[in-house]
């Protein structure tokens, strides 16, 4: 008997997450910004953000490769600065947020790209469609303590998509050749998060 519980014991052991020493940092909405820009009637970009969105940053204190992210992001909460056209993104046209309430980032791969910067690969869905799309970081940035004893490091992540890939096609035809609204999303996170505070 002994000896089958030692056998559990060592599997269970085997069987531990690779992150035993990861520390999870949580998002800060009211200090970070998700945006996006767009190229306009093939002339100029406009920018947007989301107002509302969650996450997780697990991080390796031993091996950062082994960290993890985890974001959720509230698609009704785009905001462009223009009402009639964040309608029109809402709509079904765009990211339909009646059925796609949101859209998520999963990350399955960090890779160190030289300095303080990696390269994270992961899973976004949009619009019901999961692609992987890779994130240029800079970051994350030493442990900043705030008058509150709040502990925070910083991270900023870029990355470019095609919006057709995720289904989202709607476009209008310009007379002097091209269209209104360009494929190419560039996005754009800028990251402040708190360190969990253990139970």
């Amino acid at each position: 008997m002994k000896y089958f519980i030692k056998i559990i014991a060592v599997c269970l052991t085997l069987a531990l997450p690779a992150l035993s020493f990861a520390t999870t940092w949580n998002i800060d909405p009211d200090h970070s910004n998700v945006g996006f820009k767009v190229r306009h009637l093939m002339i100029s970009n406009v920018s947007g953000r989301f107002e509302k969105y969650s996450g997780t940053v697990d991080i390796d204190d031993k091996n950062i490769t082994k960290s993890r992210v985890q974001v959720s992001i509230d698609t009704n909460s785009i905001n462009t600065n223009v009402q009639k056209r964040d309608e029109h993104l809402r709509s079904a046209d765009f990211f339909d947020v009646a059925k796609y309430p949101a859209m998520t980032f999963v990350s399955k791969k960090v890779a160190k790209a030289g300095g303080n910067k990696l390269k994270v690969t992961g899973d976004l869905t949009l619009h019901g469609i999961t692609r992987s799309v890779v994130l240029n970081v800079e970051g994350p940035t030493k442990e900043s303590k705030d008058p509150w004893g709040n502990i925070r490091k910083g991270a900023t992540a870029t990355t470019k998509i095609n919006r057709s890939d995720y289904g989202l096609v709607w476009n209008a035809a310009l007379e002097t050749g091209g269209v209104v609204v360009g494929d190419e999303i560039t996005i754009t996170l800028e990251i402040e998060m708190v360190k969990s505070q253990p139970k």
